[in-house]
């Protein structure tokens, strides 16, 4: 998307707040901050495009918040905020007008999709161009970097941080990405360390090698199995991970268009590219990435 899209986020928690905003910036929203309905309306003024807005507010709540906005801008979408205890009070704000809710805490990628969704929901269906390759892909400075030199054992460790959420407030997650990029001193990437790349370096070689058919009894016995996973595990945690990654995968230009990352993913049996801009690296898109953007066009 080449214009960034201006987000009023309204809500009474401070650090909510200003913690929403700065994520949503990184991720190249143009964020705005109101602490309560009241200068929620006043901040409208500032013509933003879409609004996140919190139900639960002391003053004017979200339902009041909402009705006046409309009243101002009546095609301005709005995305409402609210605990699980409290869906009917979303479905209600629906029937008001909203765009959509999400309950909370909320997923910081679902809400940076519902964003992108309402802001193209205002437009004529001529007015909508096709993304870009960067403008779907993950951007590279938030991906998890390790030097090749580093070990299996501490890509493990930032692997398992993928499952964990890098901000956590009663509202909102940040969650990472499931792989790690591998880079040279040059800070060039070099490859790839995912789960899956891990559960295929475990793998003994012998196991894929040619050997006798008498010899398939004993491979699949119990005790052929038994205390391989830990001792393989252990073997190589101190495997350096240039000797470990996948290989770096295909690159394609951030101006490319989302039909060409598609034929190379599936031409070359690619789960994800490397996005180059002006010969530098700006980011990785991967095979969800292009899944989250049919399921948004259909929604169009």
């Amino acid at each position: 998307m080449s214009e960034k899209i201006k987000v009023l986020m309204v809500d009474d928690e401070e650090r909510f707040r200003s913690t929403t905003k700065k994520i949503l910036n990184k991720k190249g929203f143009d964020t705005i901050l109101a602490g309560s309905g009241e200068e929620a309306i006043d901040k409208i003024k500032q013509n933003p495009d879409v609004v996140i807005l919190d139900i639960k507010m002391p003053g004017m709540d979200g339902h009041q918040t909402l009705n006046e906005m409309k009243k101002l801008s009546p095609e301005l979408p709005v995305i409402m905020l609210t605990g699980h205890g409290d869906l009917p009070s979303a479905r209600e704000a629906l029937v008001e007008g909203a765009f959509d809710y999400l309950t909370k805490p909320c997923d910081i990628e679902l809400l940076s999709s519902k964003i992108k969704d309402a802001f193209l929901n205002g437009k004529k269906p001529n007015e909508v161009e096709e993304k870009k390759v960067m403008e779907v892909m993950v951007p590279v400075n938030e991906y998890t970097t390790l030097n090749g030199e580093q070990t299996i054992a501490d890509a493990i460790a930032h692997l398992k941080e993928s499952f964990v959420s890098r901000v956590s407030t009663s509202r909102i997650l940040e969650t990472g990405h499931r792989s790690v990029l591998v880079v040279d001193d040059e800070k060039e990437v070099i490859g790839f360390m995912t789960i899956r790349g891990l559960l295929k370096l475990i793998m003994p070689a012998y196991l894929s090698a040619p050997k006798p058919s008498m010899a398939d009894s004993i491979q699949y016995s119990p005790m052929f199995w038994d205390g391989m996973f830990t001792n393989v595990i252990t073997r190589n945690a101190a495997t350096k991970l240039k000797d470990a990654m996948s290989p770096s995968p295909l690159s394609i230009d951030g101006a490319s268009s989302l039909m060409k990352a598609a034929y190379m993913m599936v031409a070359k049996k690619a789960r994800r590219l490397v996005v180059m801009i002006a010969g530098e690296v700006a980011g990785v898109i991967r095979e969800q990435d292009l899944f989250f953007e049919i399921e948004k066009i259909l929604k169009r």
